[in-house]
């Protein structure tokens, strides 16, 4: 059973707690609960725009895409990965739109599972997925919880603040981090460059170093131009690619493309 959230104020960092549909601190700070179940602790003094993060057609976009079951491969190996490792309290730092926290959350058990994204499109619909994990609008800069509060941060593709991490870890924590392989969508990248480049492999968030690595691939068919085009949309490629290329890229169906991930377990460095 889902225990109640443990967060903290993003004001006062003081701890809050459940009154009717709020959270509220003891300094009288409170932050309500939207219909979808998550709440927004994002004071608009850390807000960088008027809606930081994705937007609610990337978020849509990717929703749609990753539906086709193309990145399940991904998704089986990061919980079998998380399934290894102490895991109280874990925190999916740049959750998008839950679906990798979904099945983190349907495999642990007795397990607080925390959702944490700037996007409040995204966190909106991964609220709408999965009402047993405790979704928040934030930023991973600063973030809802309290001092040594997790055993587990899970971060795919999301940036990665060191020093919050530190703070918010255990001693003996770990960040389970997904970054795009060398050849991530290496067949994408030669249609909209003139000179690809293979991804540089992720290095570790300040104070932390590199216990455990795994790289992983597999290569796909896109036969649909919804598919390619929801593709762009969910990436940085989408405003990348010139009209000429995408209209060549949309004539090459089927399409085959290379998905490569690597796992990274960071762990705090010994000095």
């Amino acid at each position: 059973m889902t225990k109640l959230p443990q967060f903290s104020c993003p004001i006062c960092f003081t701890q809050l707690l459940k009154t009717d549909n709020s959270l509220v601190c003891e300094n009288k700070h409170m932050f309500d609960y939207a219909k979808e179940g998550y709440i927004n602790l994002l004071p608009v003094q850390l807000k960088n725009s008027l809606q930081p993060g994705d937007d609610k057609n990337m978020v849509l976009a990717r929703r749609a895409f990753l539906s086709l079951g193309h990145y399940d491969f991904l998704r089986q190996a990061l919980v079998k990965s998380l399934l290894t490792l102490p895991h109280n309290n874990i925190i999916d730092l740049g959750c998008g739109e839950g679906y990798y926290t979904d099945s983190i959350q349907s495999q642990v058990v007795d397990t607080n599972v925390y959702g944490v994204d700037i996007s409040k499109s995204a966190v909106k619909y991964a609220a709408k997925r999965n009402k047993q994990v405790h979704y928040c609008v934030a930023t991973n800069s600063h973030t809802p919880f309290s001092d040594n509060f997790s055993d587990l941060i899970v971060n795919v593709f999301a940036p990665l603040v060191g020093k919050e991490c530190q703070r918010v870890l255990t001693e003996q924590g770990r960040i389970l981090s997904v970054s795009p392989g060398a050849k991530h969508l290496i067949e994408l990248k030669q249609i909209i460059y003139d000179t690809p480049q293979f991804h540089d492999a992720a290095t570790p968030p300040d104070g932390f170093e590199l216990a455990v690595q795994l790289d992983i691939e597999q290569v796909i068919v896109l036969d649909n131009k919804v598919d390619i085009e929801n593709l762009l949309t969910m990436t940085p490629f989408g405003w990348k690619i010139s009209e000429q290329n995408k209209q060549s890229l949309l004539s090459q169906l089927p399409f085959q493309l290379t998905l490569s991930f690597t796992l990274n377990q960071f762990v705090l460095a010994k000095f």
